[in-house]
């Protein structure tokens, strides 16, 4: 039985010595053989020359290193790839999510589940406006989607085989990860925790980036904004012809009304062409996903891999 470890790494060489001594102490207490895949999110640091260091000092470990920064959710689609475990656990480079946790998620594995999602309690170190912000996506992608995507949980699990292989199969690249694995179904079980801070360094997850990351997660699981754009632009229908009936009425009744009417005007075109701007804009992002994805391009480029002898 082999357990494959799948880091997503960017620019982490201030953590990444932590990482990999915690992560060798926990397999090496577990009696099963297991394997280390560091992917190397393109980064500009000195993350790739530890990384191949600890490659070339212990056999568990392969690097798989990217030409350019692709994204996390690309290198974690990497990993899975390349691993050769009977399961893997994705968990990231800076130590937030506990690999003591490994021995737990293991032991459910055994009894029969097919994945083991982490899901947090608390989150130490990170702003009031990320934890509400975070605490507020989880439950509005839930109300959007078709899928209910377990609250509350990241890409931190453990997942069989049979999961992976599902996985891989998929042919869509702009993946939002822990949607897809909720949307493959399997049988699935959550393990709580309590998430730590970051060991060392800076999030790789700025304001712009968690934007994206919820866009893309919406848009990934839910065709509700489309027909929430279709149910305003019925509404503004509506009020349109009903001031166009006013409009008439008042014309016919007072006609010599002097009424400049210049704000109700203005505020009547500003509303509609919101609308209007706003109903584009949601189409744009549903297009530009189909556009993407009609391309073909691969979804990541490896430039090296430590384990030369092996090709996917």
């Amino acid at each position: 039985m082999t357990i494959s470890i799948i880091v997503p790494c960017y620019n982490e060489e201030e953590v990444i010595n932590m990482t990999n001594t915690r992560l060798a102490s926990v397999l090496d207490k577990m009696d099963l053989q297991s394997e280390i895949i560091y992917i190397n999110d393109g980064s500009s640091d000195k993350t790739s020359s530890i990384l191949s260091t600890f490659a070339d000092e212990d056999s568990r470990i392969r690097v798989l290193s990217f030409s350019r920064n692709f994204g996390h959710q690309a290198a974690v689609s990497a990993g899975l790839q390349y691993c050769k475990g009977d399961a893997a656990i994705i968990i990231d480079a800076d130590l937030q999510d506990p690999p003591e946790l490994f021995p737990e998620m293991i032991r459910l594995w055994r009894e029969g589940n097919e994945v083991v999602y982490g899901q947090r309690l608390s989150r130490k170190g990170e702003s009031g406006f990320k934890k509400w912000s975070a605490k507020m996506f989880y439950r509005t992608i839930n109300r959007l989607s078709d899928i209910k995507l377990p609250l509350d949980t990241g890409d931190f699990r453990l997942v069989d085989r049979i999961v992976i292989d599902a996985f891989n199969n998929l042919p869509e690249r702009d993946k939002y990860i822990r949607g897809l694995f909720a949307w493959l179904g399997f049988r699935q079980t959550p393990i709580s925790y309590n998430r730590d801070e970051r060991a060392a360094g800076e999030t790789k997850y700025p304001l712009k980036k968690m934007i994206k990351f919820a866009s893309n997660g919406i848009i990934a699981f839910s065709r509700k904004p489309l027909e929430i754009a279709l149910q305003m632009g019925i509404v503004t229908l509506l009020i349109s012809l009903g001031l166009t009936v006013y409009t008439f009425i008042s014309y016919f009744l007072r006609p010599m009304t002097i009424v400049p009417g210049w704000a109700s005007t203005l505020l009547v075109i500003l509303f509609l062409g919101s609308v209007q701007l706003l109903s584009t804009g949601v189409l744009g992002k549903y297009i530009g996903r189909i556009y993407d994805e009609t391309k073909g391009r691969p979804e990541y480029i490896i430039s090296h891999d430590s384990d030369s002898s092996s090709s996917k």
